[in-house]
C-alpha cells in the first residue's frame, strides 16, 4: 500500500439539522479515512433548511480540531501527508431544488465547501430526470447547470438521477462526471441501481461508479462487506479498476432531532413503496464506517493488487477531483 494513498468516501448523509452529531464523523476519521462527502439538501428540502445546514455544519467543522474543510486537491494532499492527518469534509447536494433555477447559484455553493452536485433527487424536476419517474432528458436548463458546475469546480453527480438524464450529462459534461453511490442494476433489479450502459458512459467520460453499502441497493438481506465488494468487482470488470470508489451512503439518524422538511412532506412520494421501499428510508440498512478498516483485505482476497486497492479506496476520486479542478481552470482562462 502507499503511505500517501488517500481513502475517501463519496457520500454519507447526518440528520439535516444544525444540531446533528458530528461522532460519525469522527468514526470515519478513526476508520483511516482522508475526505468524506456530507450531504447537506436534497430536491426535498427548502432553500431555507439547505442554508441553515451548510453554515451550521461550516462552522462546527472549523470549530473541531479533527477535521478540516475542503479546498483543493492540493491542499487535501499536504493534509494527508501532515504528521496527524485531519479528515476533510467537503458537501454535496442532491437535487437541482437548492439551486432555485439560477446557474449563478452554483459557484456560490463552491464557495460555501460544496464540491458535488446532482440535477435530480429520484424524481423530475426542471432541470433533469429522477430514477424514480418517467425518463426525462436533461433541460435546457439543466445543461446550463451542468455548464456551471464545470466552470465552478464542482464534481457532477449522477446518482439520483433517471438513466436518459445521465446520459445526457455524460454527453454534455466537459469534466468526468461521478455516480457517487450507485450498484450495478444487473445485480440488484432496483430502481435505484444503475444499467450497464450507465456505467460504461460514466467511465467513458474518465469518471468513477463509487458502490454503496445500503441494504436494498446491495440485495441479499443485511449489508455486509462481502455483497458490496461483489458490487466493487462487477464494476472492475465492467470497466476497469480506474473507474470504481466506494460511497457508503451511510445514513445516520438521531429520533430526538426533527430533520424532516416542513408540511407537506410525503415520503412515499420520494421513496415510492411500488419501486421497494417501506416506509421511506425508515427499514433501510446501512454499512457503517468501520467496514472501512476491512476493505483492503478484503479486495486483496479477491485478486487486486495493493495499488489497485488504493485505487478503488481513494486515488480514482482523488484524481477525478484534481481533473474536475483543471477544466474549471482552462474554462475561467477562456472566458
Amino acid at each position: 500500500m502507499n503511505k500517501q494513498a488517500l481513502r475517501w468516501d463519496a457520500h454519507a448523509c447526518l440528520p439535516l439539522h444544525p444540531g446533528a452529531s458530528f461522532e460519525p464523523l469522527i468514526r470515519y476519521a478513526e476508520a483511516g479515512l482522508h475526505y468524506v462527502s456530507i450531504n447537506v439538501g436534497m430536491d426535498l428540502n427548502p432553500l431555507e433548511q439547505v442554508m441553515r445546514v451548510l453554515s451550521a455544519f461550516r462552522e462546527r467543522v472549523k470549530e473541531h480540531p479533527e477535521l478540516t474543510l475542503v479546498s483543493d486537491l492540493k491542499s487535501l494532499r499536504a493534509e494527508r501527508a501532515s504528521p496527524r492527518p485531519r479528515l476533510t469534509v467537503g458537501f454535496d447536494l442532491e437535487g437541482a431544488l437548492p439551486l432555485i433555477g439560477a446557474p449563478t447559484m452554483v459557484s456560490l455553493y463552491h464557495a460555501l465547501g460544496v464540491r458535488q452536485v446532482h440535477l435530480a433527487y429520484n424524481r423530475n424536476n426542471h432541470a433533469a430526470g429522477g430514477c424514480h419517474d418517467l425518463e426525462a432528458p436533461l433541460s435546457e436548463l439543466g445543461g446550463r447547470f451542468v455548464d456551471a458546475i464545470n466552470r465552478a469546480g464542482i464534481l457532477m453527480d449522477c446518482a439520483h438521477n433517471g438513466a436518459r438524464t445521465t446520459l445526457d450529462v455524460a454527453q454534455r459534461s466537459r469534466a468526468p462526471v461521478v455516480l457517487s453511490h450507485a450498484n450495478p442494476r444487473s445485480l440488484v433489479d432496483h430502481e435505484r441501481n444503475v444499467s450497464d450502459e450507465v456505467i460504461s458512459a460514466v467511465a467513458m467520460t474518465g469518471g468513477v461508479i463509487c458502490l454503496n453499502g445500503v441494504s436494498w441497493f446491495l440485495g441479499a438481506g443485511a449489508p455486509s462487506v462481502e455483497r458490496l465488494v461483489d458490487h466493487v468487482m462487477y464494476v472492475v470488470a465492467r470497466v476497469g479498476v480506474t473507474h470504481t470508489g466506494v460511497g457508503l451512503d451511510t445514513c445516520f439518524t438521531e429520533p430526538h432531532l426533527n430533520d424532516d422538511p416542513p408540511p407537506p412532506y410525503d415520503p412515499s412520494y420520494w421513496w415510492p413503496e411500488r419501486s421497494g421501499y417501506v416506509d421511506g428510508l425508515g427499514r433501510a440498512q446501512f454499512l457503517q464506517p468501520e467496514v472501512w478498516l476491512a476493505f483492503s483485505e478484503r479486495l486483496i482476497a479477491r485478486g487486486l493488487s495493493s495499488a489497485e486497492v488504493d485505487l478503488i479506496l481513494g486515488e480514482n476520486m482523488a484524481r477525478v477531483f484534481g481533473q474536475v479542478e483543471q477544466v474549471a481552470i482552462e474554462l475561467k482562462a477562456k472566458a
